[in-house]
């Protein structure tokens, strides 16, 4: 089964976007954008980007566990992924992004 970005408003009314993989595990969270074409220009961000480990900033959260970010290449960030317990969790998931992120359809939520 394929990943796929659900494109969603926040209950503030913004818009947002979780990349999930082929197993429907969140993998990837964005922004809150302002508007709806915002969010779908974040997924061609996600999209083009995703493919390049170099775009992938490792991170170790103060609790101890570990995450990554998604940057573009004007080092925006694009996503943030959940928290993982090991860094071989955190690496699957980079993989993961890896693997869906390039091609991944979109979900509409927005309604």
């Amino acid at each position: 089964m394929a990943g796929k970005y659900d494109l969603k408003k926040s209950p503030s009314g913004k818009f947002m976007f979780n990349l999930k993989s082929g197993n429907g595990q969140i993998v990837l969270t964005s922004q809150l954008y302002d508007s709806r074409a915002a969010a779908e220009k974040g997924i061609a961000s996600v999209r083009k980007n995703s493919p390049e480990d170099g775009r992938y900033e490792r991170k170790v959260a103060t609790s101890g566990e570990t995450y990554f970010v998604l940057k573009s290449g004007n080092s925006q960030v694009i996503g943030k992924s959940q928290m993982y317990k090991s860094k071989a969790a955190m690496e699957n998931g980079i993989a993961s992004v890896k693997k869906n992120g390039a091609e991944a359809g979109v979900v509409d939520n927005t309604a």
